[in-house]
């Protein structure tokens, strides 16, 4: 099969109603899977050197185009209820697939759909919810984003303003959203509103799934400094959801929340997290095929030089212990527990880590992190000529400098290891138990 072509898969329905299949008789059945599905292409990049050698010659449309069949395949979520999208393999079954199936650099498509709105329906979702929304969800068939964040509700999100009215069966949602990432690109967004304001402002938010391609609903991008967008702006005006698209209790959404909560800090959290491996730049192997091309082009900062060594396998080797750790929480994700404040660790950790990967990149790239090329922009315009122009050394520090931001700020998920984890007092709240509307707000 040709890269980008979609055809009907090597069917592994009968693994799925193998109660109990066991590694010996999955590895076989993956393997000619990846035979008869995956293109030769990408198995013959795989061969030669791994995810980097098919990231040389695998268009992002391409794998978009193909990833029906890795979905229906059900190997995207392979420990998920075959009803689902998945084939029901037990959590150690399930990591021999993934070790098998990783020369190929099959990532998941709807990250945010699978790691955030996801763990919400399975904890406190209906029978009837969970089929409505994860099989597409696994499919890419409907994308989903994230509508927690406000103006006034950042890093004391349970201070948020957008308002939840009933009318009838149906809801009406009336507020704004920031940072939503990836909304402009979304047809779903799990969202908090505010139903009750005369409770404490935990106690009166609700967690809904809003489909964002309906009337009263305005998306507006946020660009960023190095010109992409990502990050978007919601606007929400009596926007009608349906009560079959609340998850959990009336007043109940901030429990909800924090399934959501996790699996975000959780997915951003890096090398073996299960989702977005990595938002700004490359890993820290690649600042050695950085430092061996300056030795090339006969640079002082190149791999022969000690110190610049040293402060690479610094980097690697925080990048590794990172993984492994991660990959211990993943574990307890297969295994079917909930992401917990254990999630927050990586993602402190990798925050700042991946900063720190990013700017030594910029150091070894020298003079051209400061200038490049004009004529890489000719015909393009503001925002757009800039990216487009930028080193990609240069854009991946630019982009990383969210990184201790996104996912929930390091101090705040710094205050939630103190407390949930070291078993630390809360930090005193003047304003605890009382209702949310006589709070102060900014």
């Amino acid at each position: 099969m040709a890269a980008g072509e979609v055809s009907e898969s090597f069917d592994l329905s009968e693994l799925a109603m193998t109660p109990g299949a066991e590694i010996d008789e999955a590895i076989p059945a993956v393997r000619t899977w990846i035979e008869q599905s995956v293109p030769i292409e990408w198995r013959t990049a795989a061969e030669l050197g791994g995810a980097s050698e098919i990231r040389k010659i695998r268009k992002f449309t391409d794998y978009e185009a193909w990833y029906p069949v890795f979905a229906k395949s059900g190997l995207a979520v392979a420990t998920w209820p075959v009803a689902y999208g998945g084939l029901d393999l037990a959590p150690k079954v399930a990591r021999a697939v993934e070790a098998e199936l990783a020369p190929y650099n099959l990532g998941r498509l709807n990250p945010l759909g699978l790691n955030l709105a996801a763990p919400a329906l399975f904890a406190y979702g209906t029978e009837e919810q969970r089929l409505r929304f994860l099989p597409p969800m696994v499919r890419n068939e409907e994308v989903w984003c994230q509508l927690f964040s406000e103006p006034g509700a950042g890093s004391d999100l349970a201070s948020l303003a957008t308002r939840a009215d009933r009318d009838g069966d149906d809801w009406l949602l009336t507020g704004q959203k920031v940072w939503s990432t990836w909304a402009h690109l979304s047809d779903f967004g799990v969202l908090l509103a505010r139903t009750d304001p005369d409770q404490a402002k935990r106690q009166g938010i609700t967690y809904f799934l809003v489909d964002l391609r309906q009337p009263g609903v305005e998306v507006r991008a946020l660009r960023h400094i190095t010109g992409e967008i990502d990050f978007n702006e919601t606007f929400l005006d009596a926007v009608r959801v349906p009560d079959f698209n609340r998850v959990g209790e009336v007043g109940g959404g901030w429990k909800v929340a924090n399934a959501t909560l996790s699996g975000e800090r959780q997915m951003v959290s890096g090398s073996g997290s299960g989702g977005v491996d990595r938002i700004g730049g490359s890993g820290a192997e690649s600042l050695i095929a950085l430092a061996k091309g300056n030795d090339t082009a006969g640079y002082e900062n190149g791999w022969t030089n000690p110190l610049v060594r040293q402060a690479i396998m610094k980097v690697l080797s925080e990048e590794r212990i990172r993984g492994w750790t991660n990959q211990r929480v993943r574990a307890g994700l297969k295994a079917g527990r909930a992401p917990g404040p254990e999630s927050s660790i990586g993602k402190v950790h990798q925050g700042s880590l991946n900063q720190r990967i990013q700017l030594l990149a910029t150091e070894l790239l020298g003079s051209s992190a400061l200038a490049w090329d004009a004529s890489e922009v000719a015909g393009r315009e503001g925002a757009e000529g800039y990216a487009a122009g930028l080193p990609r050394e240069v854009k991946g520090m630019l982009r990383s400098r969210a990184n201790t931001i996104e996912g929930g700020t390091t101090e705040v998920n710094k205050n939630i290891l103190g407390e949930r984890v070291l078993g630390l007092p809360r930090e005193p709240d003047p304003w605890s138990g009382a209702p949310w509307r006589d709070v102060p707000r900014s």
